[in-house]
Parts: C-alpha cells; structure tokens; sequence
C-alpha cells in the first residue's frame, strides 16, 4: 500500500440496459434532475447525462450535503450558478432543503411553462427524470420530496433496478431510474473517490487500500481530523495511522499484530457516517 494502483470500475450488466430504457425516456421528459455527492460532486457527475440531458431543463441536487463541508458547498453551489444551471444543498434524510425545491423546478423549468401558457396548455405538470450514480440517495430524495414511501430504499448501490414513475402532485411527476454509472473512469482519482463514498460495490473493493488512500487524502486536506476522532499522534505514514487505529480500538490478529483490515473498516465507517466530520474530496 503505496502508490494508488487499483483500477477502480464497476459497470454490471443492468447499468447497459438502464442507459438504453434513459435514451427512450428522455424522450418523455421536461427536466433532468440530477443528485450528485456533495462530498464529490465533480466525481459523481455521470458525463454520460451531460449528452443525455441535452435541450432539457436541468437542477442539481447536493445531497448528503450535511457530510459535506460547508465551505466547499458554497462554492459548489457557485460554481453550478456560474454555468447557468440551478443548484440546491439537500439532505434527503432529515428532509432539508427539500421545500425548496419546487421553486427551482419552476426556475428550472420557466421556459417550458411560458411555452405551454402560448400555446394554450395550461396545468400539464412537469415530467422530471431523476438520475445519479449509485447510492447517491435518489430513492430517499424521492420519498422525502412525495412525502411517502414511493421509491425502494437501502445504503449499498444497485437497489433499483428498473423505472418507476412517481405522481407527486398535479405539477410534477417523477421518474426514478437505477443509478448508473459510466463504463470507463478516465480519471482513476475519480475512481477512487467513487470507491472511498461507497457507489462502487464494495465486494470486489479492498478496504485496507481505500483507508490507506483516504487517509492520504486527509493528511493532505484535514489533517487533524483523523487524530480528533481517534485520539493518536497521527503521521504522515497511512500505515502508521492505521496501526495506531488498531491499537487504540482494540483491533488484534493472534500474537497480538494489529489487524489492520478490521482498523480500515472503522475509519472507512466513520468517514461514510460523517463521525470524521464534514468533509469534501472534490475540491475548489
């Protein structure tokens, strides 16, 4: 564990079939709303919805923007106004910054209601399409925006498989799709921070090797966190902070070695939870 050496992909069969079923039901759509990490919002931009959501209205969500570090979510908000695209901080899970979204979809969508209003339509609602990476929290945003249990929910990626649509009210309707991610990351830090949020299974992953790179990541940008939570001396080595991790919560292998793998598996929690503290590996 030195240099960051894994290649980091996941692309299973259904993700080819869901991108076929998106390219037909754009078709139907009115607005592209897309939930990205606020912890990485760069890295989770599918640049496959990019070409997808060409001529339609969009809105970007941050969501788990209470993970995220504030600062970092300004600017990020910034810069998604900067591009003339309409942007939101959300937390699905306690409901924040979820009333706000239907004025964004009519700021996102103005365009398109003054067009219906000249050409008669009155009252057909909005069709948005929600698409995101795996396990970026679109079956919970869903659930929190209807106000019901309307979508299939769960922490590991992959828990939607097909469709559904979802009348929320007489304005807005709701398509949910499976989370996608694209065939090749050219960018293996991407990757990796793919890796590090938990939208790529973590079955074929190794964690002693995402801790290790996570920790790099940390030295470099919150240095002090990894200390605080844990109470150690820390270093600049990744392996001494997890040896140090080991020790200090009793992570042992016969002969009393410190067990690394179970040590990653508490930082790679921790981090995941937020109980390292608000964090953002994309940066501006």
């Amino acid at each position: 564990m030195s240099e960051n050496k894994i290649n980091y992909q996941w692309y299973p069969g259904h993700m080819t079939k869901a991108v076929r079923q998106m390219k037909e039901d754009i078709k139907l759509i009115d607005l592209v709303i897309e939930l990205l990490d606020a912890r990485i919002p760069l890295s989770s931009r599918n640049p496959d919805i990019d070409s997808l959501g060409q001529n339609k209205a969009r809105l970007v969500l941050l969501n788990k923007a209470d993970l995220a570090d504030e600062e970092q979510n300004q600017k990020w908000l910034q810069y998604f106004k900067e591009k003339g695209i309409v942007a939101l901080k959300i937390n699905s899970k306690n409901k924040q910054g979820i009333k706000e979204i239907n004025n964004a979809v009519l700021v996102a969508c103005k365009e398109k209601i003054e067009r219906d209003k000249r050409k008669g339509i009155k009252n057909r609602p909005v069709r948005a399409m929600v698409v995101g990476i795996p396990n970026v929290g679109k079956s919970t945003f869903i659930n929190a925006y209807a106000g019901r249990s309307a979508a299939k929910t769960g922490n590991k990626p992959g828990v939607t498989k097909g469709k559904q649509w979802i009348r929320l009210n007489k304005t807005l309707e709701l398509l949910d799709t499976p989370g996608i991610l694209w065939p090749k990351f050219d960018d293996q830090q991407i990757g990796l921070n793919l890796a590090l949020i938990g939208s790529i299974n973590d079955n074929i992953l190794d964690v002693s090797e995402m801790a290790y790179q996570l920790i790099k990541i940390l030295n470099d940008v919150y240095p002090s966190v990894i200390c605080g939570r844990y109470n150690i001396e820390g270093s600049e080595e990744p392996l001494e902070i997890m040896n140090q991790v080991a020790e200090v919560r009793g992570c042992k292998l016969k002969g009393n070695l410190p067990d690394i793998e179970k040590a990653s598996g508490i930082i790679m929690d921790d981090f995941r939870s937020g109980k390292l503290g608000k964090i953002t590996l994309d940066r501006l």
